[in-house]
């Protein structure tokens, strides 16, 4: 048996914080499980949820600067982390923060400098795991299925409700996975303007009524008929999103969630129509109970919502996992999920000094 202890991070773009989770993976006979052992959710402070909203007019030479400071405050965060719980990883495996995801330009960036957090830390820092498969060609994204693939296999569907919504599921017998749509990156915006950083279990959302001709317009956009491979990044959010939602501006922004909401739930469970079939939730929007109702309602599915750990920490567990097939030297990420010329290995290891 071979087990590897690694310390995944992770931060997403609805900006809740960085997770960190201590992993722990046995390989046996061919065969993958996991154990997560500590957890946390660092939360970003009014500086740092204002500096990484507001990334777009940074220059190279700024944004070199940044890489290294943010990856700085990775590394000491985790550093305390380690400090905090005794841990003796194995290595870390980050994925930084996505400032830049424009796959059909050649163009990604995830920041969070993995030497200065192998330095800040003293302990071997895998990153940058996406720009290998976009220079393949591919989306770059998503890299959760192959985890979902190795680790979730009981499951007919792996959903996540976070900054995005997306999917992973085999089908004849390729591994196939997309964004489906945005979701809290959108339902947060508009529960800060109702005073809050999100709509705890969907009570805005609820309180309101649907919008037909926004609910309309957002079903109408090409991307939702647009075959995969294919993914969405904030710039989708502002190039499409933003200006149909900027003609609702004097509407009630419950009744805006409430349309979201339907919107997202009509875009999920059109994928779980499969009478008998299971999908796993995590993400954050797994605790948003309006909009699980909605597509539980829409859905054929069973549709399971697991421990309150494996909900806000699946994807630091998964990229801590694409840090160990990295080690091994083993494929981390799937053509047939992103479209690229072939299979990759995807990572960076950045050596403590």
């Amino acid at each position: 048996m071979d087990t590897y202890k690694v310390i995944g991070l992770m931060s997403g773009t609805s900006l809740d914080g960085v997770d960190i989770a201590m992993c722990v993976f046995n390989h046996t006979d061919g065969q993958w499980d996991f154990q997560i052992e500590q957890t946390a959710t660092i939360p970003y402070d009014a500086h740092w949820l204002e500096t990484l909203s507001d990334t777009r007019s940074l220059t190279k030479d700024k944004i070199d600067r940044f890489h290294i400071k943010y990856g700085s405050y990775l590394g000491d965060l985790t550093a305390q982390f380690i400090t905090q719980h005794n841990l003796k990883p194995d290595f870390i495996a980050s994925h930084g923060h996505t400032m830049l995801h424009e796959p059909s330009k050649g163009i990604t960036l995830q920041i969070g400098d993995g030497k200065t957090i192998a330095s800040k830390t003293g302990i071997t820092t895998i990153n940058d795991f996406r720009s290998l498969d976009v220079f393949h060609g591919g989306q770059g994204a998503p890299l959760v299925p192959i985890g979902d693939l190795l680790l979730f296999k009981n499951y007919n569907y792996c959903v996540n409700l976070g900054g995005f919504s997306n999917i992973s599921f085999d089908q004849n017998g390729e591994r196939i996975a997309f964004d489906i749509c945005a979701l809290n990156i959108l339902l947060n915006e508009y529960a800060l303007k109702l005073g809050a950083e999100y709509d705890d279990n969907g009570n805005f959302a609820k309180s309101g009524q649907i919008i037909p001709e926004l609910l309309n317009e957002c079903n109408k956009l090409d991307y939702f008929i647009t075959p995969p491979p294919k993914s969405l990044g904030k710039e989708w959010v502002e190039e499409k999103m933003h200006p149909i939602l900027k003609n609702y501006s004097d509407t009630s922004p419950a009744d805006v969630l409430n349309t979201l909401c339907e919107h997202m739930a009509t875009q999920i469970s059109h994928f779980l129509t499969k009478q008998g079939s299971t999908a796993l939730f995590t993400g954050g929007g797994s605790y948003n109970q309006f909009l699980i109702d909605k597509i539980i309602e829409k859905s054929e599915a069973q549709i399971t919502i697991p421990s309150d750990e494996l909900i806000s920490f699946k994807e630091a567990l998964i990229f801590a996992f694409l840090g160990v097939l990295k080690s091994r030297n083993e494929v981390n990420c799937l053509s047939s999920v992103t479209g690229a010329l072939n299979d990759s290995i995807c990572g960076t290891i950045n050596l403590s000094q």
